[in-house]
């Protein structure tokens, strides 16, 4: 009896034995699928890894290329601003003798001036006396007709009256000569003076042109900074920029983006003012705008506003390295706006911000 209990025991532990087994078996095998699995994902996750990195060098080649490029294109740059500005000195120069000459010129056409004017006062003078003497000649010629009888003396008057007639007729015709002269010189004067102030005039064209071509500049380095953003153009010789772009809703601090555009701003213009020769008195003008609407806050006016927005933007250019006596702020409140009408749009095109590279 206790043998068949052992035995029916013994039996009864081979259906559990198999169980754990097939358990385990299950087990090893979900292992080895979860393993398959992710070495499935991650060959396909460096497998995109490695396109990435492929892309991501042909881009760094790209930029490579472009910084070469952009590198000669400056050097470039640099030489045609250096003999460029050679040649603004040059004509500085040429404009500092012209206006010496032009001033040389002045004074001698106002000494020719007050000469013909003394000329003409003494041919009147000289008429004048010619004519009294004249009258007397004709004067003694009709008592000599009329009694006959003349004395040696009177004679000899009449003879030196006839002489200093004839003297002062001389004198008359070289007084006339001269003054001609002198209004020929006075006119030709007047051609050369003409003259110089054409060249003078085209020598400050010159200047113009010259701050033109670095205005141009200026704004062309600044859009490519700024790039293409809302909020941001160009208008004529103006960049614009909205006010919301750099401040809030009625105050005159900026904003972190608004000093971030700023910033950018003055390395800009730190960059293109190191090329324009000193002989350009170049001024950065910022004007502040607003809208019509009137102002709630602590300005009492839209002028204050638009003054106060200025200036701090003129503050944060020194700030960044501008120098103070190169700027300018004005404020212009809601009187010069861009758009008359009385929608919401056209007040948020007139709160804006101008830059405007001038001269003084």
């Amino acid at each position: 009896m206790p043998l068949a209990r052992r035995n029916r025991r013994t039996l009864d532990i081979w259906p559990g034995f198999v169980d754990a087994l097939a358990t385990l078996l299950m087990v090893i095998i979900f292992v080895v699928l979860v393993f398959v699995l992710g070495q499935f994902f991650l060959g396909q996750v460096l497998s995109g890894r490695e396109r990435e990195v492929s892309r991501l060098g042909g881009e760094l080649s790209t930029l490579v290329d472009q910084l070469n490029m952009e590198r000669t294109a400056n050097v470039k740059l640099k030489a045609e601003v250096a003999r460029m500005a050679a040649e603004l000195n040059v004509s500085v120069d040429e404009r500092d003798l012209l206006a010496n000459e032009l001033t040389s010129g002045r004074d001698e056409a106002a000494k020719l001036a007050h000469d013909v004017a003394a000329l003409k006062a003494l041919k009147a003078e000289m008429e004048a006396k010619l004519a009294a003497l004249g009258g007397k000649l004709g004067e003694q010629e009709g008592q000599l007709a009329s009694e006959r009888k003349l004395s040696e003396e009177a004679r000899a008057h009449a003879a030196l009256l006839s002489r200093q007639l004839d003297a002062m007729k001389q004198d008359l015709d070289r007084i006339a000569a001269a003054l001609d002269a002198s209004e020929k010189k006075a006119k030709e004067q007047g051609t050369q003076l003409v003259e110089l102030g054409k060249k003078l005039n085209s020598a400050l064209a010159g200047k113009v042109e010259e701050l033109q071509k670095y205005r141009s500049e200026f704004f062309g380095r600044l859009r490519q900074v700024l790039g293409n953003r809302p909020g941001i153009r160009i208008e004529g010789d103006r960049f614009v920029f909205q006010s919301e772009l750099l401040f809030d809703t009625a105050s005159a601090e900026l904003g972190a983006g608004g000093t971030e555009q700023v910033r950018h701003l003055a390395g800009t213009l730190k960059e293109v003012s190191q090329a324009i020769p000193k002989g350009v008195n170049w001024v950065l003008r910022v004007d502040g705008h607003t809208d019509k609407r009137p102002v709630k806050g602590k300005f009492p006016s839209n002028w204050e506003l638009s003054t106060a927005r200025a200036i701090v933007v003129v503050r944060t250019l020194i700030a960044n390295g501008i120098p103070a006596d190169r700027l300018a702020a004005a404020g212009f409140g809601e009187f010069q706006p861009l758009d008359g009408a009385d929608t919401e749009a056209a007040w948020s095109k007139n709160r804006r911000i101008e830059i405007r590279l001038d001269q003084r």
